[in-house]
């Protein structure tokens, strides 16, 4: 007994502490006869539907600091939208109270005022928090400061700094700036309204839009700690939140990423929301690559030495005062005008007919992105042994061995012609025996150059291309080829899973045309193509005489599984199939609007111009949330150009190809993918294959699909004839005909027989979101595309 007795005081102090550690108190509101309220209560005032919560939360960097904050407790990361005292956290002594005036106000330990100093009746006014994330009191509303975030129906102060995050901050409504001073992006337009369903509204009636359009979640728009401006939407099931729209699609052009005279990278995969800091060739760092230190020059510049320029592709360093602009000067002139300044450190240079010359006095805000339209030189002393790292693949790789061939001196006098001929002859003998070793040398070594070369053309494609796999790695990925999930005309599809737990999907290409380092560069340009609506490229494999493309793995497949019923032979394959669910309009006008933006992303705002050549259901592949993914979009790059516009190779597939690819004197356009979406889009609203049609209707008048569904909407006025039957049940009129309308006028425009009549793909996804007015289409001519 004796031994227990020194620990009962620290017993008796954990009894009296218990309720205090364990109890949690929950307010529906807060008002003068709960006042006052001490950050270590554990006490918050919840919302009536529990989705958001206020109260004092500890600093992430300090538990013995707090902050009063709005929270949505929902999510699973307790995402934090609405702060008070950010800048000036509190202690354990701090308190927020209601006096008998009825002021609202948070003191902190040393008696400081730090608001929000929200006037209400006296004894009567309580503070509260409500459904959509707004907390008030009196006439007093966090709505009217916000923080980082706006929330739906939130109204966005129009002038002014409207958010801040650090050093970042959202000005008027409409430009993202870096410390006060250094804009980085611009909107369209004022932004002044989040809408429920993921429009972000501005004024002048343009808007951006959220990729999940017409859910319903919750939204938040935040401006990140790393300067972005995000829409996220919260899954319900997962408690996570999802990036729905991003003002900045390439991080490192934001500004504030890197010291003066670094530049800013991309973390692989290029697509990941991570950057890097680099020291360009030529400099060093002093101890890190953080944004708080620099670079500087291995070796000094001396004015009255030579220097040299090292060349950086696809860099370049942001405008301002230390950018000069001596536009227009040819290349070497610029060159000189920077060599004859000793305050300059490099110049870039934008070859064209504009002749766009800029001199650099300091290198501030560099960033690498393959859309850069300048090169950079970078000025160094002429010992400097540094090479350039940021290079294109500009030059072919030398893959041959060079053949010395000695000839004898001739001899001093040439006696006789039987001497001339024997020394002609002892030559030639010479020269061809030495063609003979060399061209067998050749041979046997071939393999061994050609592996050489492959690696050698690896090393030179640009900085963040993609990853290249090797046949092993994608061979035990997939399971030695065994799970076939898809065929096509480029090849098979086989689904695989890599060491690190991502599902992928793995293309075996067959007769891949184009040399090797065409292959490479083309791979890279693909790689670089992002977006929400395109199956994104992680990788390939080029190993011998394989060539592979690997993909990330869509689950739910094609949209023809969804939009055409499976055609069963007997009862037995049709207990095989498993029942798809039926599409509902709104999902089916959000997969058109997602697939028009990706195809118009292809040839629109690519920095290679891609024309897909293929488009069908087949290539459009659904996400877990049905939200669409065009694929096979960059393969036609990959196969041999002649093929491209030659009748013997006609690429398409029956049914979805223009008349141009049948008519020898029309040229192949991007509008030939304008005529494969528009049947695609009557597909969507009808539910039946343009082909099958013609096959039904062989006998009647109108066996071209989109002649009679012509004549359905714009003659008998009978919309409904041409709507899936399945889901016809589902249609309301109110609801749904402006949506079906714009689909398929849309889709008259797009089946255009001649091509210069077809809008193009930007104006397409404009006239089905209904930003543009659409005027009454032309009746489609009658074309079919028979088979042989």
């Amino acid at each position: 007994m004796p031994s227990f007795l020194p620990l009962f005081p620290f017993l008796l102090l954990l009894l009296l502490d218990y309720p205090k550690l364990t109890s949690q108190e929950t307010l529906t509101s807060f008002s003068i006869s709960d006042s006052p309220w001490f950050p270590d209560q554990n006490r918050t005032l919840a919302s009536p539907d529990g989705i958001f919560a206020a109260g004092f939360f500890r600093t992430p960097s300090n538990s013995k600091q707090y902050v009063f904050s709005i929270r949505v407790e929902s999510s699973t990361s307790k995402t934090i939208v609405w702060t008070l005292n950010d800048a000036d956290p509190v202690d354990a002594n701090a308190s927020l109270s209601i006096s008998p005036l009825g002021v609202l106000s948070l003191v902190d330990s040393s008696g400081k005022n730090l608001g929000p100093n929200a006037t209400g009746a006296s004894n009567t006014s309580k503070l509260e928090l409500q459904n959509d994330g707004e907390m008030v009191f009196g006439n007093w509303s966090s709505f009217l400061s916000p923080t980082d975030t706006i929330l739906a129906n939130q109204k966005v102060p129009p002038s002014g700094t409207t958010l801040t995050s650090g050093l970042y901050a959202l000005v008027n409504a409409s430009s993202l700036v870096f410390n006060g001073s250094a804009p980085y992006w611009m909107a369209q337009n004022q932004i002044y309204n989040l809408t429920p369903d993921g429009q972000i509204l501005m004024s002048s009636n343009s808007k951006y839009v959220a990729a999940d359009l017409e859910k319903t979640p919750l939204r938040r728009l935040t401006l990140d700690a790393d300067g972005n401006l995000r829409l996220y939407s919260l899954n319900a099931t997962k408690r996570q939140w999802r990036v729905m729209w991003q003002a900045v699609s390439e991080l490192c052009t934001i500004r504030g990423k890197c010291a003066d005279n670094a530049i800013c990278v991309p973390d692989l995969p290029v697509d990941a929301d991570k950057t890097s800091c680099v020291c360009p060739p030529g400099y060093r760092n002093a101890t890190d690559l953080s944004a708080s230190t620099t670079c500087s020059l291995k070796l000094p510049l001396r004015p009255n030495s030579t220097n040299k320029f090292l060349r950086l592709d696809f860099v370049a360093f942001v405008d301002g005062p230390n950018k000069v602009d001596l536009t227009p000067l040819n290349f070497e002139e610029c060159k000189r005008r920077c060599l004859t300044n000793s305050s300059c450190v490099g110049f870039s240079y934008k070859y064209g007919g504009f002749r766009t010359c800029y001199n650099h006095n300091k290198l501030v805000g560099g960033y690498w992105s393959p859309y850069t339209e300048n090169a950079m030189f970078i000025r160094v002393a002429n010992a400097e042994t540094d090479v350039s790292t940021f290079t294109g693949m500009t030059t072919e790789i030398d893959t041959t061995c060079p053949v010395r061939i000695s000839l004898p001196l001739p001899p001093k006098q040439a006696n006789t012609t039987i001497r001339n001929i024997a020394i002609i002859t002892a030559l030639f003998v010479i020269e061809l025996l030495a063609g003979v070793l060399s061209f067998w040398a050749f041979l046997r070594k071939y393999s061994k150059y050609r592996d050489m070369a492959r690696v050698f053309g690896l090393e030179y494609l640009p900085a963040g291309g993609p990853k290249r796999f090797t046949y092993a790695e994608l061979k035990a990925a997939t399971n030695d080829f065994s799970n076939v999930v898809g065929r096509g005309g480029y090849g098979v599809v086989y689904k695989g899973e890599l060491a690190d737990r991502r599902v992928i999907a793995v293309k075996r290409l067959k007769n891949v045309g184009g040399g090797e380092a065409e292959f490479w560069a083309e791979v890279a340009i693909i790689a670089r193509m992002h977006h929400l609506n395109l199956v994104r490229m992680w990788g390939f494999c080029a190993e011998k005489e394989q060539r592979m493309l690997v993909y990330e793995y869509v689950s739910n497949g094609s949209l023809d599984k969804f939009l055409f019923p499976p055609i069963q032979s007997d009862e037995k394959s049709k207990n095989l199939v498993p029942p798809r669910p039926l599409l509902d309009w709104n999902i089916r006008y959000r997969i058109a609007i997602g697939v028009a933006r990706a195809i118009a992303y292809l040839h629109e705002e690519c920095l290679e111009w891609v024309l897909h050549c293929d488009i069908k259901p087949e290539n459009i592949l659904l996400e877990d949330d049905f939200c669409p993914k065009v694929s096979d979009f960059g393969l036609s790059k990959l196969t041999n150009k002649k093929d491209k516009v030659t009748m013997s190779r006609i690429r398409g597939t029956r049914g979805y190809m223009a008349p141009e690819w049948v008519i020898q004197r029309e040229p192949i356009t991007a509008k030939a993918d304008v005529y494969s979406f528009g049947m695609v889009l009557l597909e969507i609203v009808s539910g039946r294959r343009n082909y099958d049609f013609r096959q039904e209707s062989l006998d009647s008048e109108d066996w071209y699909f989109p002649k009679w569904a012509f004549e359905k909407v714009y003659v008998e006025r009978k919309v409904e004839d041409i709507l899936d039957a399945r889901i016809l049940d589902s249609y309301d009129d109110r609801a749904h005909f402006g949506m079906v309308e714009r689909m398929v006028k849309t889709a008259m425009w797009c089946l255009q027989d001649r091509a210069e009549m077809r809008p193009p793909m930007g104006k397409v996804a404009k006239m089905l979101e209904g930003t543009v007015d659409i005027t009454e289409p032309a009746k489609p001519t009658i074309f079919c595309m028979t088979e042989e």
